[in-house]
């Protein structure tokens, strides 16, 4: 047949097409795979895709899916809802837009407005005039450049993928997961609150101080009153300002967007203005006087002319200047000392860009509150200055220093989001985002820096130092190098403020909707409507710290988020260190209370790709070396059973490993279905995810959980022991069940299969637990006072002496004591052997009582009683001829033995052998010569049987060493009838076979 014509065959006969080629697992969720939507049937509409056809379900076209994405919208949930008409149910919906502003209008301007703000207008004059040119250009390079390293790991998160609606707050929360992005945003929303706050003072500050100083409701009547004075005037001032905004807010966002052009244009007009005012400053300086009294400034508001007397009429009279000074305006009028020892000057405030003052502002000038405003001059000091602060002497209102300065200017350089939240009105956000932000803080960084060298150069220390423009008449400093007038910038600082105050107003009620509206903050509800610089370095550095764990691959560019991220920390603390607590205390409880209580989503965030970088290091880490003994602690292997229904057998063999382990370290509890995987693969995932994951959530066991399929349980234990674990991350030890009943069991191999996981940790060099009456340990309740006995036999690297101090750590047996019991043979001394150990447990720092306890030598056959004599005879023939001596019918099956023997099973079994028709056998059985391997092996279960019931038996738990299995397996019931003779009588046992390394060491 042809190829044509086969294809035509296989076109036409659709039952020789593949079916079933998905795996079946469950996918992703997302919104072009697995789609549920009734459009399903458009997603296979044709005839050419037949081999295919069986998947059109799951997995769609190529062509849908770029369907999907063509008309995929950036618009985050609910956002679409709240741009359509709401007036009637049935009413058309408004065409939603779609973005249309750029990198200039959309990103580049709104942070050019909110970075230029009331920082520059109000304070940028005195920090430099405080901290001198030098150290005011390392304050601006410093928190510059943190948001620019800012701003690069922003530009790296936005242009990794769609930026939809939410701005900043979506990046983070989907870079760090919900809880760091509600703590960190919440913590946004708080700082631009308290931005708004700020601005709100800086608006009131300007009205009352430079526009309209005769509005003040409070007016000081000393000096001293002054402060209080201009805080109440805010208070109150500041309240109506708050409530203006908020209705202006409330009337309508659109509004407030309308103005931000109006407000732009203000800051843009300012800056202009003072750069021409510096360009004037070269040609024409403007004139502003400075009266200074011998080195000190005055305040010139009382007083028009900057001198002492004056000659009117030849005529010497006093002005208003020695009134403020003396007791009255008569010549012969007593005066303040240092105003009669000193002259007054008269110097210009702005001296201009050519005239050489950028060396005296060099340095800086910090001190207490209180301290005068002085010029580097001659003076006469006074003996006593204690009027000094009652005299018009231009003053520091607050202890100057440098990291008060830093906090002070940082808020200046936070409005680096103010593009990245408003990516759902822009055209393209992977491209603007970056490139406008950066821009814009380029911009902002080269004004603000060279501000502070024409600051320095252009204006007199003094008046920098000037924080209200005291000495210059009540002008605003800054307004006074402006050109054409000083109001230019007053105006526009003034506007500027508002439109800051608005724009706070208007995001943060924003933010706090997008966090309610995801749903990861309980009490927040989706209707939701409506120490700064702290919050705002957390929110940064939470930036910083985002990019950084998503950028962990590429070196460079995790070099410079890992330098933003140390340098928003260290700001955070120069700023105020118990403000960075305070917020980062907040930021913490904020994450502890979504990760408890409403961190339900699941975003894919860079967190779990450096918990998986972070555990592959320390995986490879671990697999240098193995442990030291100092580290090893037990790395448990549970093998759990599970019955027909998939239910747990022994679930408190889980409560054993949760009091055992405490959440610390590793526990892989694992199980095995007997099968092909292929027919059990759903059994297989039902018992690992509902049933093992239920048990351990319900008992608080911690770990992993693993269930194989194999064609037998010995084989599947066996890969279990073998491959459980990954890399350095391995179990050491392996805790199991005994397997009950097992001389009932119409089936060996259960205990074969328990003999073979014995030989195969003993081989893998593993620890081996085995819980006896497993059933009856205990739960979650607390044992009462008790002790834990453990029987050290031989020695096995002190995991014996281990185990009860790990298992005291926990609340259940915390009340028991440890008791040691170790035997002596009848060559040793026991006096000196329980000194030994006792100064070996003080070693170890173990608080335990020791008992050394006599054990008589073995027996021979001679000296055996009948009793032991008849075990280990019937132990090593059970299955001969002697046994089938016992019945007429040699071919029928031999009895099975009781292998355990009690008293009242060896009277059984002595009044049996006294039937007529068993004389033969009995006499044959105790003619015959038993092996002397099972009687001594035997004599010594028997023997240390009685010792430890003898002083064991009320203890809550007794731990024993478990002999390893014969070399033989022609003898492993033996063996099993060994242990079980050697644990008869006991409550609850624990057996431990060491794993052939030390486990605890007396050096420190």
């Amino acid at each position: 047949m042809s190829s044509l014509s086969l294809s035509h065959v296989l076109l036409l006969s659709p039952s020789v097409c593949l079916s079933n080629i998905g795996d079946g697992n469950p996918r992703e969720s997302s919104p072009f795979i697995n789609n549920t939507d009734d459009d399903k049937g458009t997603l296979y509409d044709g005839k050419n895709m037949a081999l295919f056809e069986e998947e059109m379900d799951s997995n769609p076209m190529v062509s849908s899916l770029l369907n999907k994405l063509a008309n995929y919208t950036n618009l985050t949930q609910g956002v679409r809802e709240h741009e359509e008409a709401d007036e009637d149910e049935g009413a058309k919906k408004k065409t939603v837009k779609s973005p249309q502003m750029g990198t200039f209008i959309g990103v580049y301007l709104p942070c050019l407005q909110n970075i230029l703000g009331v920082i520059l207008f109000l304070r940028m004059t005195w920090i430099v005039g405080t901290a001198g040119i030098l150290e005011s250009f390392i304050i601006v390079s410093m928190c510059c450049s943190c948001t620019m390293l800012t701003a690069i790991s922003m530009s790296a998160i936005a242009t990794n993928g769609v930026v939809p609606a939410g701005g900043s707050y979506y990046m983070i929360s989907r870079s760090l997961g919900p809880e760091f992005g509600g703590a960190v945003g919440l913590c946004f929303y708080l700082g631009t609150t308290f931005a708004g706050a700020m601005y709100i003072l800086g608006t009131i500050e300007i009205l009352l101080t430079y526009i309209v100083p005769s509005a003040a409701i409070f007016k000081a009547e000393e000096k001293a009153q002054e402060a209080d004075a201009l805080l109440n005037n805010m208070r109150v001032y500041g309240t109506c300002c708050l409530t203006l905004m908020a209705l202006v807010v409330f009337v309508g966002v659109k509004y407030v967007n309308k103005l931000a052009l109006v407000f732009l244009a203000c800051v843009v007009l300012s800056i202009l203005a003072i750069y021409a005012g510096v360009i004037k400053t070269i040609f024409e300086p403007p004139v502003f006087p400075v009266c200074l009294l011998g080195n000190r400034t005055l305040q010139n508001h009382d007083f028009d002319k900057c001198m002492k007397t004056e000659i009117i009429d030849n005529v010497t009279v006093t002005t208003k200047l020695w009134s403020l000074f003396c007791e009255g305006p008569e010549l012969n009028a007593s005066c303040n000392e240092y105003f009669s020892l000193n002259n007054v000057t008269e110097i210009q405030g702005i001296p201009g860009l050519t005239s050489g003052v950028i060396s005296e502002n060099m340095w800086g000038s910090y001190g207490p509150a209180g301290m005068l405003v002085e010029k580097a001059v001659p003076s006469v000091p006074a003996s006593v200055a204690s009027q000094d602060k009652y005299m018009p002497y231009v003053a520091n209102d607050i202890t100057t220093f440098f990291t008060l300065l830093v906090g002070i200017y940082f808020p200046s350089v936070t409005g680096i989001m103010a593009g990245s939240n408003r990516s759902g009105d822009l055209r393209d956000a992977q491209r603007s985002i970056p490139i406008g932000t950066i821009l814009a803080i380029a911009t902002t960084t080269i004004i603000y820096l060279s501000c502070v060298v024409v600051f320095g150069a252009c204006i007199e220390g003094v008046v920098l130092r000037d924080k209200f423009g005291d000495s210059v008449k009540g002008n605003l400093v800054i307004g006074t190098l402006s050109w054409p007038s000083p109001w230019v910038i007053v105006i526009g600082s003034f506007f500027s403020c508002c439109g800051a105050g608005l724009q706070s107003l208007t995001g943060a009620p924003r933010l706090l909707q997008a966090i309610a509206r995801d749903g990861i903050v309980p009490f927040l509800q989706v209707r939701t409507h409506q120490i700064f610089e702290v919050f705002h370095l957390i929110f940064i550095f939470y930036f910083s710290l985002a990019f950084f764990f998503v950028s962990l691959l590429f070196s460079v560019i995790r070099a410079l988020s890992f330098l933003g991220m140390s340098l928003c920390l260290a700001l955070m603390f120069i700023s105020s260190w118990y403000y960075a607590l305070v917020a980062m205390l907040i930021a913490g409880c904020i994450y502890k209370y979504i990760e408890y209580r409403g961190a339900e989503k699941e975003w894919g965030d860079g967190i779990r790709g450096l918990s998986l970088n972070a555990a592959r290091y320390a995986l490879i880490r671990l697999e240098e070396a193995p442990p030291h003994t100092k580290n090893w602690r037990p790395q448990l292997l549970v093998l759990l059973s599970l019955d027909s229904e998939l239910s747990v057998k022994h679930p408190r063999l889980l409560s054993f490993t949760t009091q055992l382990k405490a959440g610390k370290g590793l526990t892989i509890v694992g199980s095995v279905l007997e099968g092909t995987y292929l027919t059990r693969e759903s059994d297989a995932k039902r018992a690992e995810q509902v049933t093992i994951k239920s048990a351990m959530a319900a008992e608080k066991t911690k770990g992993f959980c693993h269930v194989v399929v194999s064609s037998n349980l010995r084989d599947g234990f066996s890969h279990l022991i073998q491959s459980a674990g990954l890399g350095g991350m391995k179990h050491n030890s392996v805790l199991m069940a005994w397997p009950a009943n097992w001389k009932q069991s119409n089936d060996p191999q259960s205990w074969r299969n328990f003999i073979e996981t014995i030989r195969e940790t003993t081989a893998a060099h593993q620890a081996l637990l085995v819980a006896k009456n497993v059933d009856s340990f205990p739960h979650q309740e607390r044992l009462a006072e008790g002790t834990i006995d453990v029987w050290w036999i031989v020695h096995d690297g002190g995991l014996l002496m281990l185990l009860p101090f790990l298992l005291q750590q926990h609340k259940v047996w915390r009340k028991c004591k440890m008791r040691i019991f170790t035997v002596a043979q009848l060559d040793d001394n026991s006096i000196q052997m329980k000194k030994d150990l006792q100064m070996f447990l003080y070693h170890l720092r173990l608080n335990a009582e020791v008992e050394v306890v006599e054990m008589l030598h073995v027996c021979s056959l001679s000296q055996c009683t009948p009793k032991l004599y008849l075990m280990a005879q019937l132990i090593h023939d059970r299955n001969t001829a002697s046994h089938a001596a016992l019945n007429d019918n040699s071919d029928a099956t031999p009895e099975r033995v009781h292998m355990t023997w009690t008293k009242e099973k060896f009277c059984t079994e002595r009044t049996r052998n006294r039937e007529p028709n068993a004389s033969v056998a009995v006499r044959d059985l105790f003619n015959m010569k038993p092996n002397q391997s099972n009687v001594r092996c035997m004599h010594t279960a028997v023997k240390l049987n009685e010792v430890v019931v003898n002083k064991s038996q009320g203890a809550h738990l007794v731990l024993l060493n478990m002999p390893g299995p014969p070399k033989s397996r022609g003898g492993d019931e033996n063996y099993m009838e060994f242990l079980e003779v050697l644990t008869e009588g006991l409550n609850r046992v624990l057996l431990v076979r060491g794993g052939g390394r030390e486990v605890i060491t007396i050096y420190s």
